[in-house]
């Protein structure tokens, strides 16, 4: 998955520190004594009288969480009604092949409908039961199944994640020893943006990359937050490991089966024989077309979860009910709450009128325009999947959206108009105009010569010999230059997958990589190096090198 970009609802480019559950209650009684004071002071009614009108808050009830504006049910009914419209005009605005929407409010599915078709060239409709790749929004689901955990006993959310991995690394002893499962949830771990992706993109597997991230530059513990995969994939794989399971399976007995998710999986093969499934589609030049490349069981407990939008609705609603669905208690709300409270600031707000954001524990925390509390997460694979949630505990509502194409705004677009009309009744702003834009990116190819081509007074290369070898790297592993009749190839990773290499200028070629995080269309330059200060020849690959570390040395 690549790096998701600003949303406009939220208040920094990237999806700090409270490390347990504040009490609301506590947190509402303290807004109402503050009010209380205001009034005893000079100029108020006086220290020791309170005006006439004020009445004493009764110390048996619970205080309101904030004062807000009322919605009545009638306008959450009215912006429910607007969806099947809304649905169909996005999809005939993005020409997206499918997408499904879900409503839940009061802990039930109000709205659960499909739109368009499930695969490219077929005539199968999708409807509210058709299975979805989740992309990111699997760590929300992901939290839930930890916080069974918690629940249970097994784990805390402070436990250090070395109790149950005790080979995990973060390239520093304290920090190793200390790193908890809240910190690798909450993204404050100090491990870099997106960690490990670039080493799933060439073929490593999970332990495989987990085991790398020691070498990965790091940020500041519990000081900066930085999106990850991998590092929140750690966190729930030391649960697995504590729960004396593995993670796919913890997730169907501990949250899938008992809330009744027949068609949720954590396990890619799952979805791949799923009789009504949502192919992954990327753009061609006749518009859409079938992929189906992406393969995420490696980060499953990040990206790797397929479901519905009937039994995500199933799972909003016990979120909604705080641990609790149609009066069964799946797991209380003292375990659950903290997944569900900010944990860590995104980072200075991109202006100082901007409500700040926060993430809390595989969930964004973040404040409507209304005052209200908005539980969200958004998900992309720029290989075919684009999904979108949100939930606002004060109306007991929430939506959710799955699409099949890589991310053009639709989803977070559907989910915000939709809360909108719940709440004030009517759009805010044109939201797929204000997303499209932002999200493009993510599927755009990436690379310093994308449209580019080789000077015509190119240097030319030297002879094959001068490259052909093995080459090495800490992190990325060994990679090797072959002489083939159509020319050099480059291969990468465990399974040596190859790149043809195209001669760009001198030492310098070029390679055509298809990845999640470079989509089709993408360059890279591969340059043969040598430097006074290291005899002998390396080899840069600019795709491999988001964090200085794509240079591997040749051995022989």
């Amino acid at each position: 998955m690549r790096m998701r970009p600003v949303l406009p609802h939220e208040t920094h480019p990237r999806h700090r520190i409270g490390r347990r559950h504040a009490d609301h209650r506590l947190l509402g009684t303290s807004l109402i004594l503050a009010g209380l004071l205001a009034l005893a002071l000079p100029g108020a009614a006086g220290a020791d009288t309170l005006p006439p009108a004020f009445a004493m808050p009764d110390p048996t009830v619970a205080p309101p969480m904030a004062v807000l504006l009322p919605v009545p049910d009638e306008r959450i009914a009215g912006a429910i009604a607007t969806l099947d419209e809304l649905g169909r005009d996005v999809l005939a605005s993005t020409g997206l092949p499918g997408l499904a929407i879900a409503v839940v409010h009061k802990g039930q599915t109000v709205y659960a409908r499909g739109f368009g078709i499930r695969a490219a060239g077929h005539v199968a409709r999708v409807d509210a039961d058709t299975v979805f790749l989740l992309a990111s929004v699997s760590k929300p689901v992901g939290a839930t199944v930890v916080a069974t955990q918690v629940d249970a006993g097994t784990v805390t959310w402070h436990s250090p994640v070395r109790e149950f991995l005790p080979w995990f690394d973060m390239g520093d002893p304290w920090i190793s020893d200390h790193v908890t499962i809240g910190d690798l949830y909450a993204h404050r771990s100090g491990l870099p943006g997106h960690a490990g992706d670039d080493l799933e993109d060439i073929g490593f597997g999970r332990r495989a990359v987990l085991e790398r991230l020691a070498l990965l530059p790091k940020g500041d513990f519990r000081a900066d937050y930085a999106y990850t995969n991998f590092g929140l994939t750690a966190a729930a794989e030391a649960v697995a490991v504590a729960a004396g399971t593995d993670w796919a399976d913890l997730s169907a007995t501990a949250l899938y089966a008992p809330l009744g998710m027949t068609s949720t999986s954590s396990r890619h093969a799952d979805y791949m024989t799923q009789d009504n499934r949502a192919a992954s589609h990327v753009s061609g030049e006749d518009g859409y077309r079938v992929a189906d490349l992406r393969q995420p069981d490696a980060q499953s407990p990040a990206g790797g979860v397929s479901s519905s939008a009937n039994d995500m609705a199933r799972w909003m609603a016990m979120v909604l009910g705080r641990g609790t669905v149609h009066d069964a208690q799946l797991m209380s709300e003292e375990a659950l709450a903290p997944a569900l409270s900010a944990q860590t600031i995104q980072g200075a707000s991109m202006d100082i009128s901007a409500r700040p954001g926060a993430y809390g524990f595989g969930f964004n925390v973040g404040t409507r325009l209304t005052g209200r509390v908005m539980l969200s997460h958004s998900g992309a694979f720029a290989f075919g999947a684009s999904t979108s949630l949100a939930m606002v505990p004060d109306l007991d509502l929430g939506i959710v959206v799955l699409t099949n194409a890589p991310p053009t705004g639709a989803a977070e677009a559907i989910t915000a108009s939709f809360l909108d009309r719940a709440e004030i009744g009517a759009d805010s702003r044109d939201w797929l105009a204000a997303y499209a834009p932002i999200m493009a990116p993510l599927s755009a190819p990436v690379g310093h010569f994308v449209g580019a081509e080789p000077p015509a007074d190119a240097t030319p290369a030297g002879p094959a010999a001068t490259y052909v070898g093995a080459y090495d790297s800490a992190y990325f592993g060994p990679a090797s230059i072959a002489e083939t009749a159509e020319g050099l190839v480059l291969r990468l990773g465990p399974d040596g997958r190859a790149l043809p290499m195209r001669h760009w200028d001198g030492d310098s070629f070029v390679v055509y990589p298809v990845t999640e995080n470079q989509p089709e269309g993408s360059v890279s330059l591969v340059e043969f190096i040598e430097t006074p200060a290291e005899p002998g020849m390396s080899l840069r690959i600019e795709h491999l090198n988001g964090e200085g570390l794509g240079t591997f040395r040749r051995q022989r």
